[in-house]
């Protein structure tokens, strides 16, 4: 599929077609990585960033468990 450069204030920006955004999960406001490979622009859908805040929303005292005693450290793992 052909494509076709534009300005875009100081920059260069490139439209993608709907159906390739729904094919690798694109929405408005999706963050992607761009690079160049040799003569290639390679485009790819971002790592999602998480937050240790988000991933704790909803964790109760509850959901948090006691330790879990192994025993004594034994070989390698022993520190003096």
């Amino acid at each position: 599929m052909l494509g076709q450069v534009a300005r875009w204030g100081n920059s260069l920006g490139i439209r993608i077609p709907k159906d390739i955004a729904c094919q690798v999960g694109l929405t408005e406001g999706s963050r992607v990585e761009i690079e160049a490979s040799g003569s290639q622009v390679v485009i790819s859908v971002a790592r999602p960033r998480y937050r240790l805040a988000d991933l704790l929303v909803g964790m109760t005292p509850k959901d948090v468990h006691e330790s879990f005693d192994w025993g004594a450290d034994v070989g390698r793992e022993a520190v003096e």
